[in-house]
């Protein structure tokens, strides 16, 4: 059964590499967003539901369901796929799941990234910036070297208007509402929800725990890890997936 993963924001299929190198399976594919270190089709909708759509007709490409591991905005879009179409997951992957909380309140960046004006002004200096720039930004925020590399020189002015598109179409209760379909679907493929503790962009690890209780989902601590816990211990981390996906 093929593993597929898919990255999230602002990122590029980089982010992975480290990580795939201490898995037990070859059966991976990753799947990289449009305008995230993939090229934007003509008419894309580049929303919560575009992107949605747009996975779903990835995974029907597949010969059977699929696991799906979504990190950041990648498994944003994999719990939307999963719910509208759960017959092509056997199991789901997320570390964001805090994000569905009913309180859960949008990161400052993200606030930004939603107010007409700002965000706009936002992502034409970062786009503006020198790669170098992009990069000791990213490994500041806690990338390692090697992949802040690889999302630094995808960031541009196409990854800035789907960034403002994606996070203006999901504004709360947006992700609240989201979470609550999953859960009321009558049959959830096998879950994970990641929580790793250093993680300022997703609430926090208890309202991650009670999302996942409402789910009915596996939990998995990575104490001492933040947002890319994928980077910053590969080994742990796909020791974590390996016990998981088997």
């Amino acid at each position: 059964m093929t593993v597929v993963f898919v990255h999230g924001v602002p990122e590029a299929p980089a982010i992975w590499d480290e990580m795939l190198a201490h898995m037990r399976r070859d059966d991976v594919v990753r799947l990289s967003p449009p305008g995230f270190g993939a090229p934007v089709p003509d008419g894309f909708d580049p929303t919560s539901d575009g992107y949605r759509d747009w996975l779903v007709a990835e995974l029907e490409q597949f010969d059977g369901p699929v696991d799906l591991v979504g990190h950041d905005w990648g498994a944003g879009h994999a719990l939307r796929a999963t719910t509208a179409r759960p017959d092509l997951v056997s199991a789901l992957v997320t570390d964001i799941a805090g994000t569905a909380d009913v309180g859960y309140v949008w990161h400052d960046m993200a606030q930004v990234w939603q107010t007409p004006g700002e965000g706009e002004t936002f992502v034409e200096a970062v786009a503006a910036m020198p790669v170098a720039d992009r990069l000791l930004m990213l490994v500041d925020a806690g990338m390692t070297e090697a992949g802040a590399r690889a999302c630094a020189e995808a960031n541009g002015p196409t990854m800035g208007a789907c960034i403002l598109s994606l996070y203006r179409s999901a504004v709360q209760p947006h992700m609240s509402m989201w979470g609550a379909e999953f859960a009321t679907l009558a049959h959830r493929p096998r879950t994970l929800v990641v929580i790793a503790h250093d993680d300022h962009f997703t609430g926090g690890p208890d309202i991650a725990r009670g999302v996942a209780q409402q789910w009915g989902a596996s939990v998995a601590e990575l104490d001492g890890l933040g947002h890319w816990w994928m980077m910053q211990d590969p080994a742990r981390s796909a020791a974590m997936l390996n016990e998981f996906l088997g």
